[in-house]
């Protein structure tokens, strides 16, 4: 019983990554939480599915159709939908209606549903048609740069943008990374180095509110199936 990842980083300033999963006899999963909103596509006996998905300030237990197949678009934190705010996702997401094989409706238009290797082209044409917006001060924030305004404003516009604190998208990637160390094999002590936890209990914590895993269950690879590629099928 296994969620099965690929996933590849995108060369688009607006896009994070393009992934796909399918689903062996899998029924639930534990839900990594995750700084960004995505759009999901999937099809399952024959029926085909589409949703927003948004971030996620915390680990749950989720429920997976079974054998479906998903392709999914993580969009550049910053980036957001003109007529669906991030914050309003934070925590859910929203079902697209009157999806088909084909075609998905979003935010009053009917598109082509992309695959894999044409995701970028849907969103260059939700960018073009204003149905994706971004912040480039968000973007820039996160390169490490100090913009020309207020820590208040940087505050309020990040939130406006992504839905949670600069505080919270550095602890919830902080926590993805760890896991994902730990489970290519580096100890906790380790870890809490790489990524300057204060102590190996802090990053229990961590692991524990953002994962939904221990050190042990990631480094063993157990504990059933997780919304998190940990086998680094990662590719560019």
């Amino acid at each position: 019983m296994e969620l099965r990842f690929e996933i590849r980083r995108s060369n688009s300033p607006w896009v994070d990554s393009v992934w796909t999963c399918t689903s062996e006899q899998v029924t639930a999963m534990t839900s990594v939480a995750v700084v960004r909103w995505g759009l999901v596509f999937w099809e399952q006996d024959g029926r085909s599915y589409a949703a927003v998905t948004g971030p996620e300030t915390r680990t749950s237990t989720a429920p997976v159709p079974e054998g479906a197949v998903f392709t999914g678009i993580d969009f550049a934190v910053g980036t957001s939908l003109r007529a669906l705010p991030t914050p309003e996702l934070v925590d859910g997401g929203v079902e697209l209606p009157d999806t088909t094989r084909r075609t998905f409706l979003l935010d009053g238009a009917r598109w082509e549903t992309p695959g894999a290797d044409d995701a970028e082209a849907l969103v260059e044409r939700l960018v073009k048609s204003g149905i994706v917006v971004r912040d480039l001060l968000v973007a820039d924030v996160l390169r490490g740069h100090e913009p020309d305004v207020s820590g208040r404003t940087v505050e309020r516009r990040f939130r406006a943008a992504t839905g949670l604190t600069r505080g919270a998208v550095r602890q919830i990637e902080r926590a993805r990374t760890a896991a994902e160390l730990l489970a290519a094999g580096d100890t906790a002590a380790d870890v809490v180095a790489k990524l300057e936890y204060f102590d190996e209990p802090h990053l229990a914590r961590a692991l524990r509110t953002y994962v939904g895993r221990t050190v042990g269950q990631l480094r063993d690879g157990i504990g059933g199936a997780i919304a998190l590629d940990l086998d680094q099928r990662l590719t560019s």
